[in-house]
């Protein structure tokens, strides 16, 4: 018997394994968030949803090369999924060269999506890169360790 075959009967709990990781990461318990976002992956391999979620997690460590490497992975997945888009879009932003990019990838999301969730997150990230990150000849926290790298 293979092990999609004994997972077959957890396939509904899916969303839930999904909700619970996002809820999970907003009350900072990254162990529990990361075993259900892996429990999700578990029961849909093809599923972008756990790769956001875990990707979720990084960002919110301000982990940004793996919250990239997580959003990228998603995106690839699932090119119209606009959640994986518009994260994509934030972590780019915290990349000083990459930031124009992440700009517009937000906007794209934008465009594409019509869940108000989306088009906030997305309308606060452009706000925030246009109040704080594209601040002209003062110098941000967020990019200090990325004096003289390419």
């Amino acid at each position: 018997m293979s092990i999609d075959t004994l997972l077959e009967p957890y396939d509904e709990d899916f969303p839930t394994f999904i909700e619970a990781g996002f809820m999970a990461v907003n009350q900072k318990d990254e162990v529990n968030a990361k075993r259900c976002f892996e429990a999700a992956r578990l029961l849909r391999k093809e599923s972008a949803a756990p790769i956001i979620g875990l990707g979720y997690i990084a960002l919110n460590k301000l982990e940004v090369k793996k919250a990239v490497e997580y959003f990228e992975q998603a995106t690839k997945m699932d090119p119209e999924n606009t959640l994986a888009k518009a994260f994509l879009g934030v972590a780019y932003l915290l990349v000083e060269k990459k930031r124009a990019e992440g700009e517009r990838l937000i906007k794209e999301a934008k465009e594409a999506s019509d869940d108000p969730t989306i088009a906030n997150l997305e309308d606060i990230s452009l706000e925030w890169a246009e109040k704080d990150l594209s601040k002209k000849g003062r110098s941000t926290p967020f990019f200090e360790g990325e004096k003289g790298k390419s």
